[in-house]
């Protein structure tokens, strides 16, 4: 085992109740809309500025994604903690000479806002944001770019996500895939696709890790 790729929004951090936040003013702001939480969830896919750019009806969308950010940075501090276990978690496999990346739908500005604000900004061998791909997930092309970037072959490396949309791409991919429900709140409570892998909490997974590397 040689790398080790995360989604982040609901699998690195729980940042779910962020973007629900910053995208239900943004609908509420611009298109006098008043969006669930589920409404949101079905948008998601591309990046923050691709749902806006698809889902608003307002024309001032470039104004919509700048309120967006606006928001999401505003309200991040109070809606998303610090996960000491995930820290953890990332510093014990960097101790392992495992390489780490991300594999995310979010824009580069939103994941570097989050990045800073939960300490793990530089951590990353490498990160695919939806900035960085032509087709969003379920596409597996940000995942591929990833091991091609970290030069790891697929049948040494690990996904890890949180959405159905994860597990296909893991599974489009051929890597070993792991589907998690790990945070107070994650994207998929039952996945259409099914992962190699089911895992509940990050001590699981610790002990699926030592496993099968011999830890």
């Amino acid at each position: 085992m040689r790398a080790i790729i995360f989604d982040f929004d609901g699998t690195l951090a729980n940042t779910l109740p962020i973007c629900f936040c910053a995208f239900k003013s943004v609908f509420t702001e611009f298109d006098n809309k008043d969006l669930s939480s589920e409404e949101i969830k079905d948008m998601f896919g591309p990046s923050e500025t691709g749902i806006i750019r698809n889902n608003l009806s307002n024309p001032k969308k470039e104004m919509a994604i700048e309120y967006y950010y606006e928001k999401y940075s505003e309200h991040h501090k109070s809606l998303v903690e610090i996960d000491p276990e995930i820290l953890d978690l990332l510093k014990y496999l960097k101790e392992l000479d495992i390489k780490i990346g991300i594999f995310t739908g979010k824009a580069k500005r939103s994941l570097d806002i989050s990045l800073k604000a939960l300490e793990m900004d530089g951590m990353f061998d490498v990160i695919i944001t939806g900035d960085d791909v032509i087709n969003p997930k379920p596409d597996s092309e940000g995942l591929l770019k990833a091991l091609s970037l970290l030069e790891v072959n697929n049948s040494d490396a690990i996904y890890i996500g949180d959405s159905d949309a994860d597990v296909i791409a893991g599974v489009q991919a051929n890597i070993f895939t792991i589907g998690v429900q790990w945070l107070p709140e994650y994207q998929t409570a039952t996945f259409r696709e099914t992962p190699n892998l089911l895992i509940k909490s990050v001590k699981e997974f610790k002990s699926f890790f030592k496993v099968v590397t011999n830890e």
